[in-house]
């Protein structure tokens, strides 16, 4: 692809990953157009008309698939269960995708995926959007930094307190949705620490399902031991009533605790938009940052503030321009998600059998 070509983008889903996250992030990019979303509600057709007045509706992926030429990518924000079967169909039809994680049920299915997409020579990426959150940047940057000596422990949370259920396929216990805490919240959480501390040799879990009539695990928790030496400890939960700090991280010399949610999936939610003059996107005020030292709680004024830096989730589809333009390595790897999945898989075997899993670590 030459420097001058515009990458037509085909979206697939315009629920919340779709309306909130691609379609907005999408637009923001230099380089891409959306040309067509694909949604079959005339309640959806109608919000992205009235939000993209210039992109075509599609009632289903199939009507793509008889003018692939005329699309450059294919984002598949539609529910779980279709991400591989879209997938496929994509990757014959010779286009280049981003699926939302996760890319499959199975890490086999992500593998068989990555194989066919390196065959036709596409891009296949994946978005680990919490790549480019704010908390996440500042900890890469301090560990690269070499600010709390050797890590030795990694505390991770996605904690709410929703007591109610709210419906909907990711509630639901049919396996075939891939529904749950573990796939949802899970696959960002193992992606972070896969991210930052690489592979993992051991897997303990515990997979609870607590809301009255809930039919998938709504309070979950992992362990994982990566070969480094470093231990993660991973929660995510719907019932909680005292929300943990978003990140705990203990090493030899010293220890980052950052409390708070980045502010990009807020700001999204509300309608604003990367480059919007009205706000600093991905910036959060000093009285969030997060907590730098040793000895003494962050809560009764241990350590030292550290500035949060900027998320940055319009980083991540500038990269998949990049990489479709230039060829450079996409931003998340088919293969980065078949580990995470590899993970999230041995923990439900974990839980269910109530032992700790090892995973063959490749040599």
């Amino acid at each position: 692809m030459d420097d001058s070509s515009t990458v037509r983008v085909g979206l697939i889903g315009y629920g919340l990953a779709g309306s909130v996250f691609h379609a907005p992030l999408i637009a923001a990019t230099e380089g891409l157009v959306l040309d067509t979303i694909v949604t079959s509600s005339p309640e959806r057709q109608r919000q992205a008309r009235a939000e993209f007045p210039d992109v075509r509706l599609a009632d289903s992926a199939d009507e793509l698939w008889g003018r692939a030429d005329e699309l450059d990518l294919i984002v598949i924000a539609s529910p779980n269960r279709t991400h591989v079967p879209l997938a496929r169909t994509a990757l014959e039809a010779g286009l280049p995708v981003v699926v939302d994680k996760p890319l499959a049920a199975t890490a086999a299915e992500a593998e068989e995926l990555a194989a066919l997409a390196e065959a036709r020579g596409l891009l296949l990426s994946v978005f680990q959007n919490r790549r480019w959150d704010n908390d996440f940047l500042t900890l890469r940057k301090l560990l690269a930094e070499g600010a709390l000596g050797d890590v030795q422990r990694f505390e991770s949370r996605f904690e709410r307190w929703r007591p109610q259920l709210k419906g909907g396929w990711r509630e639901s216990g049919d396996p075939a949705e891939v529904g749950g805490l573990l796939y949802d919240l899970g696959s960002h959480l193992v992606d972070q620490a896969l991210t930052l501390f690489g592979p993992v040799e051991s897997v303990y879990a515990e997979v609870d399902v607590r809301r009255p009539g809930a039919q998938t695990d709504d309070d979950t928790f992992i362990a994982l031991t990566h070969t480094s030496g470093v231990r993660s400890h991973l929660w995510m939960s719907a019932i909680t009533a005292q929300l943990g700090p978003r990140f705990r991280v203990l090493g030899s010399g010293s220890g980052y605790v950052k409390y708070g949610l980045d502010p990009q999936e807020a700001a999204l939610r509300e309608g604003l938009r990367p480059g919007d003059p009205s706000a600093e996107w991905g910036a959060e005020p000093e009285s969030e940052w997060g907590r730098l030292g040793a000895g003494e709680s962050p809560l009764t004024g241990g350590g030292v503030p550290v500035p949060t830096l900027q998320g940055d989730y319009p980083a991540y589809y500038a990269a998949v321009a990049a990489a479709l333009r230039d060829g450079t390595p996409p931003p998340v790897t088919a293969a980065e998600a078949a580990a995470a999945l590899h993970v999230l898989e041995a923990a439900r075997v974990s839980a269910a059998e109530r032992r700790t899993v090892r995973i063959e670590v490749p040599a």
